[in-house]
């Protein structure tokens, strides 16, 4: 018999609908029904791809005497974290201020007035290294409920107290500039690897809006330390089993320190991401593995997530079925031994393939499996012999049973996609690319965006979920828009980004500047979250900044402009700091103190000339610079579709660029050469 969870939209929740436990998903309902029986709430927290969610699963959501037990003492909640980034946000703060740690699963003991009172992340079915069991806090809680209800209630209202005067105080720090910049560099070359790449220790994540950052410094002002930190680490993550080295794209992260053994998930975010970093590698090097690993993760993009509407699946599971077991394992789908290399290849190229990608006997993972990897020292094998190799692997590969997709919409992670394919597309002259990214952004319009241009979270199968957009979906999918943009030279998607950006200023800006991530009309919770770093993902706070700063060059707007100049400050004060936690608002900085440049390439874009000087203007490295490419704009508004392009009139009747920097222009050109000498071009 499924429980209420059958009638939501998210994978994850769908997951549970048959579980003995009689889960709500979070409403109101739930919490007067926790009023009503006079018990406390149990949320659980989680999501599709996460290894450890489905192991608590399987030990105690689908025990029966566990559920039986949940069932008559408490009213169970379960929230899909990626629908409800607010919730989980609110009480994921408590966790870590309350243990020092958190994590998914989360399991947070709540009153009836959602108040938390204790907190955890997974439970064992037994105890284990230290951990009770699951029941263990169950009747844990349950007896503290029953027997001490006052002592109970006193520790949520402190809680929620201490929750509320952590309120946020970054609007008097000022606008970051060169030298809070160079100090985060400095900060950065401190924790950086040189051994390995990357910045810390295991486990050890793609630090992909750093590497942007860094490359954006080397850009402004030719730090070679900046641009060696950001290609060493492209390339170790490029040859580690983080890395799928069949079919492309990067796992969620690396087990240890070296990027050997990954945390097997694939979510949307880090491939589109990463996509764009290595993309925006080769522009400034010319790179062939970077050029390589940008079209390959694309390629897994649009092969493996891609939804029958043309948005972007949410992600891959870690787990999957294993061959002749029946067990869902993880890294089943990607982990080989040098005998199943054997008999896909036959005994030589089996050979080879297992020098060549790092498979050993004893294995560099579980039970004598290897994950691919392309070490250093590896042998040279021939371009159209190792072709052949990849081709019968990937083919032997896609015969096992696959991971889970999970195949909700996220709009903000579909916004990070959207700019991805779009600059790939562009870059490597791959048409189909961009027109995925269209698709994309179609979707976004027709199925996320009401009348009023607020957003839906989430979709699923062409339909919009109930839960509202927080701030980061209107950042990012901003940020898709005027990528696609300035890459198409349609300028319908500035004007959707505008009308994006407009309702941030009207709805998640404090009076100080900050930004707050929920609406302020928004589902009230026990504390409104404001989160300005960047982990995961780039924040909702710094996703906006930039995307108001490129609004604001693309139309001269003053609101948006200062709008995102306020919200730096929390750069300001973050990023000499903690560099690695505010690396997309650092990298947002680099654009604010190199301008951003304004490009205007005016030309009939089926003019070949026009055609040159638009693929410079985007090939050029000037961090966050703005391309409109069009028809020349009167006066009167007709003709191009950009401000910029207002009054620009071609020189000699030639397609024509111009670049301007804070209120002031160069000169003209027809010339792609001098355009890219103007822009950082280094091959156009």
């Amino acid at each position: 018999m499924p429980n209420r969870l059958a009638n939501e939209t998210s994978p994850y929740l769908l997951q549970h609908a048959h579980n003995p436990v009689d889960w709500w998903p979070w409403s109101p309902e739930a919490f007067a029904e926790a009023r009503e029986r006079e018990v406390p709430v149990l949320l659980s927290v989680g999501y599709s791809s996460c290894h450890w969610c489905h192991v608590f699963e399987a030990e105690s959501f689908e025990d029966e005497l566990t559920a039986a037990y949940m069932n008559e003492h408490f009213v169970n909640i379960k929230v899909d974290r990626e629908e409800r980034p607010d919730v989980d946000a609110v009480y994921m703060e408590a966790v870590q201020a309350a243990t020092g740690q958190g994590g998914w699963p989360m399991t947070v003991f709540l009153t009836p007035d959602a108040e938390p009172f204790y907190f955890g992340t997974y439970f064992p079915p037994e105890p284990r290294h230290g951990m009770p069991s699951f029941m263990q806090v169950l009747e844990g809680v349950r007896g503290a409920w029953v027997g001490r209800r006052e002592e109970v209630g006193e520790v949520a209202r402190r809680i929620v107290g201490d929750l509320a005067g952590r309120q946020l105080d970054y609007g008097k720090a000022g606008v970051p500039g060169a030298e809070e910049l160079g100090r985060a560099l400095l900060g950065l070359t401190r924790e950086y690897d040189a051994v390995r790449g990357g910045f810390g220790g295991a486990p050890k994540f793609p630090p992909s809006m750093v590497l942007e950052f860094l490359l954006r410094h080397h850009a402004r002002t030719g730090s070679e330390g900046a641009l060696q930190m950001a290609a060493d680490t492209c390339e170790a993550m490029a040859r580690g089993g983080i890395y799928d080295q069949l079919g492309g794209g990067f796992a969620r992260y690396s087990v240890d320190r070296e990027w050997v053994v990954p945390h097997f998930e694939k979510m949307l975010y880090d491939n589109a991401l990463l996509c764009r970093v290595y993309a925006h590698l080769w522009r400034a090097t010319g790179s062939g593995l970077a050029r390589r690993v940008a079209l390959e993760t694309a390629d897994f993009m649009v092969r493996e997530l891609r939804t029958g509407e043309g948005g972007f699946a949410s992600a891959l599971d870690a787990d999957s079925e294993e061959e002749g077991s029946g067990r869902h394992v993880e890294g089943a789908y990607y982990a080989w031994t040098p005998a199943q290399l054997a008999e896909v290849l036959g005994e030589a190229d089996g050979e080879l393939a297992a020098a060549y990608f790092g498979v050993t006997e004893e294995g560099t993972f579980e039970h004598g499996k290897s994950v691919l990897q392309l070490p250093q020292d590896g042998p040279v094998v021939e371009a159209a012999r190792l072709a052949s190799i990849r081709e019968r692997l990937l083919e032997a590969r896609g015969r096992r049973p696959a991971p889970g997709r999970d195949d909700k919409v996220v709009a903000a992670w579909n916004g990070l996609a959207i700019a991805a394919l779009a600059e790939c597309g562009a870059f490597f002259e791959r048409p189909d690319l961009v027109e995925r990214a269209i698709e994309a952004a179609d979707l976004l319009v027709r199925v996320h965006m009401d009348g009023r241009a607020r957003l839906a979270r989430t979709s699923k199968d062409g339909r919009a979920g109930a839960n509202a957009g927080v701030l980061e979906d209107y950042g990012d999918v901003a940020e898709g828009f005027l990528t696609l943009a300035a890459v198409t030279g349609e300028g319908v998607w500035l004007e959707f980004a505008g009308f994006l950006l407009d309702l941030v200023l009207a709805q998640f800006t404090a009076e100080d500047g900050s930004l707050y991530d929920t609406a302020h009309d928004a589902e009230q919770l026990i504390r409104r979250p404001q989160d300005p770093t960047d982990t995961a993902a780039p924040s909702g706070w710094t996703a906006a900044a930039g995307a108001l700063l490129s609004y604001a060059a693309h139309t001269g707007s003053s609101p948006h402009r200062e709008a995102a100049e306020r919200a730096l400050a929390v750069v300001h004060a973050l990023g000499p700091r903690v560099p690695r936690f505010i690396g997309h608002g650092l990298a947002v900085a680099e654009a604010l103190v190199d301008g951003p440049r304004e490009v205007a390439v005016v030309g009939d874009p089926d003019d070949p000339a026009t055609r040159a000087l638009h693929r410079t203007a985007l090939l050029g490295t000037a961090p966050g610079a703005v391309v409109a490419a069009g028809p020349p704009r009167a006066e009167d508004g007709s003709g191009g579709e950009f401000p910029l392009l207002a009054e620009r009139t071609r020189v000699g009747d030639l397609a024509t660029a111009y670049v301007c920097r804070h209120f002031v222009c160069a000169r003209p050109t027809t010339d792609p050469a001098e355009l890219a000498e103007q822009l950082g071009v280094v091959h156009p």
